[in-house]
């Protein structure tokens, strides 16, 4: 078992790859890789639902590309963010947010900083299970909340009890946060972090490996 910080740092150096690709052919190969994964891990119907939230941002991303640069430009940005998005779609798929964190806080990382990603990365599901509550609560009632301009002046009546909940699930974390000493030194942890000779030939192996797999791209074009 890889170490989380072992686990971001692969992340980023297959976003370096990404963000520094510019062919559709590489960027094609990249996200197939990704989706392979996805497949074998039988995660494909959770990034299909992912996939409904993220593929209007890459088109819409790509359409304004298209329109200042051009239509191979717009094609390359579409996908280059789709593919970007796709992996680390992968690493929170694999990598729960409070080991992170925690693991973060042994590299000297402030607490509070990691706490703030952490419970971010957490509440997402949470408020977006809130968001659907909402919204099958108001259709209830018969104010139409449905995508697009046509039901968008009934917006309001789903963002405002959204707006709402949220507060005060803020409210009760700081309540909670405060009652259990969050701001107080000395602070421990159930688990171990410690990056391994794994971990170490992963972390300083990447970089020469990410160096290499530029110069092949460079001798193929």
């Amino acid at each position: 078992m890889l170490d989380p910080r072992t686990k971001l740092a692969l992340t980023f150096y297959g976003a370096i790859i990404i963000i520094m690709s510019s062919s559709l052919k590489y960027l094609g190969f990249e996200a197939g890789i990704l989706i392979i994964w996805i497949i074998i891990y039988r995660q494909g119907l959770i990034y299909l639902r992912w996939l409904k939230l993220v593929l209007p941002m890459s088109l819409f991303f790509g359409v304004i590309t298209w329109w200042t640069a051009g239509l191979m430009a717009g094609e390359i940005a579409a996908l280059k963010l789709l593919t970007l998005t796709t992996i680390f779609f992968v690493f929170f798929l694999f990598q729960e947010p409070e080991d992170l964190a925690n693991s973060l806080v042994k590299a000297k990382m402030p607490y509070p900083i990691a706490f703030v990603m952490a419970a971010s990365l957490q509440f997402v599901p949470v408020i977006n299970r809130r968001a659907k509550a909402v919204i099958d609560a108001q259709r209830s009632r018969g104010i139409p909340i449905y995508p697009g301009w046509a039901s968008f002046r009934h917006y309001p009546a789903f963002l405002m009890p959204l707006l709402i909940q949220t507060f005060q699930m803020a409210e009760d974390l700081a309540e909670a946060m405060e009652a259990r000493g969050f701001s107080r030194p000395g602070r421990t942890f159930y688990k171990e972090y410690q990056l391994k000779i794994l971990d170490w030939v992963l972390i300083a192996g990447g970089l020469p490996g990410l160096l290499g797999y530029f110069y092949i791209l460079d001798l193929c074009q």
